[in-house]
């Protein structure tokens, strides 16, 4: 798995990302890995590209700004520290658990604000997001206990913030609940998870 990093590093940049064209179901299931982190009205949560309108600037100022990545290099490197380790390592003796949620939100989200910034065309980062099928289903079977082990660890990810001032701090625990929330409603057919449900994974792709 982890040599694929290393071959991407060594090609060129990508082209700006082109029209988004419909989605199959394991293409939309892998797309729903960001789900939890795509709140707000800009976010698109049944495409690649992770915003409703086209915004590539956006894209390239996100990952600079919250995650220091200026470029493809940066980009590759960090995705390979989120699929090997992340955030889970030091959280796994406060949680109790191996806290792979968290972190494969996480990399979902940067590979599609990649592939927006034009540091990886489209057939890279469907091969990205790929890669994080196989330890994902091997740790949960539902998106809800994908989303309650996400929740968990952002929760002990904000009580670790309590006091810092800052203008960017993160959406408040009650507003990711109600967010998730909304992502697992069975009546909510405009969530990605219940368009491509967890199991759609496991059989073979179709068009939606």
């Amino acid at each position: 798995m982890f040599e694929l990093f290393g071959r991407l590093r060594r090609q060129h940049r990508a082209e700006p990302p082109p029209h988004e064209p419909p989605l199959s179901t394991h293409q939309l299931w892998l797309v729903s890995l960001a789900a939890p982190v795509n709140r707000g009205g800009e976010a698109a949560r049944t495409s690649l590209y992770p915003f409703r309108y086209r915004d590539d600037a956006a894209a390239g100022s996100w990952l600079r700004e919250q995650w220091g990545i200026p470029g493809r290099d940066e980009l590759l490197d960090r995705l390979d520290g989120l699929l090997r380790e992340g955030y889970r390592a030091p959280l796994r003796e406060q949680t109790g658990t191996e806290p792979l949620a968290w972190d494969v939100a996480l990399y979902a989200d940067i590979t599609r604000k990649g592939y927006a910034a034009g540091y990886l065309d489209a057939d890279t980062a469907w091969g990205l997001l790929r890669a994080a099928v196989r330890p994902t289903v091997a740790a949960y079977h539902l998106w809800e206990t994908f989303a309650r082990d996400y929740l968990l660890v952002r929760q002990v990810w904000m009580e670790g913030l309590r006091g810092t001032s800052s203008e960017d701090f993160p959406a408040p625990q009650a507003v990711s609940d109600a967010h998730l929330r909304t992502l697992l409603d069975p009546a909510n057919r405009a969530s990605p998870w219940n368009l491509a449900p967890w199991h759609v994974i496991s059989l073979p792709d179709r068009p939606l």
